[in-house]
């Protein structure tokens, strides 16, 4: 995806490895883009981008809701599988 291509060519010379650099930067651009912003990002991925962004947030929020329910073995400190 062009834009995590964008965002690491800016980056890379201050990454660490670490997986906090990712989200660091990833929220940190996002929380300064509007609705309109976000939109247009969606638009620019592919039907496989979209499938794997909107499987990843949906397991990750049924994680979330079975662990505060207290539903199984789930915990929210194991990464969620990628589909797709």
């Amino acid at each position: 995806m062009k834009f995590i291509d964008d965002l690491y060519n800016l980056y890379r010379d201050h990454l660490t490895g670490d997986e906090e650099d990712a989200i660091a930067i990833v929220l940190g651009v996002l929380q300064d883009q509007d609705e309109e912003d976000l939109l247009n990002l969606i638009k620019q991925m592919n039907e496989g981008e979209v499938f794997q962004m909107l499987s990843m947030f949906l397991v990750e929020m049924m994680r979330r809701k079975m662990a505060t329910e207290g539903v199984g073995n789930t915990t929210l400190d194991t990464p969620p599988n990628t589909y797709h």
